[in-house]
């Protein structure tokens, strides 16, 4: 049954919301960043839609993909990228000088058949998305990776591997270790993990993170660097105070979910998206093979 109230909930998230209270305002990006020439006209490119727009003031995509160091230049993974959201900035950003692989999960090893089914809608959604758009998708490389065993390609082969609130869903799947091992090993040495997620009240228990969506950030911490990685850097740029983390249906009470629909509705999007920890792991120049 949580497995179902989890599916339930991913997919009342892509709703579009209407009636939106007026957002924070985002913090100042850095001038005369390289990355900030090139990415801020794909904030307002014309594929993107304007809900997805409507998300740029929670989750500051400049800020987190300078604080994760990402160039041009670079190959980088994005871990099971859901609807598309950061694929929208990262297909075009990196679609002449670098490379997007995009890595979904495979359904079929999904413990529940309702996260299968889940994970094959979702997969076959993601994946039209980028053949209807061509002109700036074309380059994305679309690779999917077994919860059993997760391979998500050659060793070594990846400067950068991003995931965006996708840490309590592996938590959930009981995956979470076996990820971040993956997620090690595809990388250079040097290369950065850059990791989004809802930020628990320290001290929460797991079973408590996999019903509510909220994950300990400690607990996110020990995941990277029991894999190897050493930690490189926190930044409170999606952190959110309003989020009390006390709510019916956990994190997806709040928006972009909202999945008491109308009622309150009022109330959780004047409080915005979820209070998220923003962290950057870097894999040692010297490390180990995992």
């Amino acid at each position: 049954m949580k497995q179902q109230a989890f599916v339930l909930a991913i997919l009342v998230s892509l709703l579009p919301l209407a009636g939106h209270a007026a957002p924070p305002a985002p913090p100042a990006a850095t001038a005369g960043e390289p990355l900030a020439a090139a990415l801020t006209p794909l904030l307002a490119g014309e594929w993107r839609s304007a809900a997805n727009k409507a998300r740029d003031v929670y989750r500051h995509p400049l800020e987190t993909l300078g604080f994760f160091g990402l160039k041009p230049e670079m190959t980088v993974i994005e871990i099971t990228p859901g609807g598309g959201w950061y694929t929208e900035l990262l297909g075009p950003l990196l679609k002449d000088k670098g490379k997007l692989v995009a890595a979904l999960v495979e359904p079929p090893s999904a413990a529940s058949e309702g996260t299968q089914k889940y994970l094959a809608r979702s997969n076959a959604d993601y994946r039209a998305k980028l053949a209807a758009d061509p002109a700036h998708y074309n380059a994305v490389e679309v690779r999917e990776f077994s919860l059993k065993e997760p391979h998500l390609g050659a060793d070594g082969s990846a400067d950068m591997v991003v995931t965006f609130r996708n840490v309590h869903n592996f938590l959930m799947w009981n995956a979470d270790r076996a990820t971040f091992q993956a997620m090690f090993r595809v990388l250079k040495p040097g290369g950065v993990l850059g990791v989004t997620d809802h930020r628990a009240v320290p001290g929460t228990d797991l079973e408590t993170s996999r019903k509510t969506g909220y994950v300990p950030e400690d607990y996110v911490i020990r995941l990277a660097t029991d894999a190897g990685f050493e930690l490189a850097g926190k930044s409170e740029v999606n952190a959110n105070p309003k989020d009390t983390k006390d709510y019916p249906a956990g994190v997806w009470t709040l928006p972009p979910t909202l999945a008491l629909k109308d009622k309150d509705r009022e109330k959780y999007l004047a409080i915005g998206e979820s209070d998220r920890m923003t962290l950057r792991f870097v894999k040692p120049a010297k490390a180990a093979a995992n």
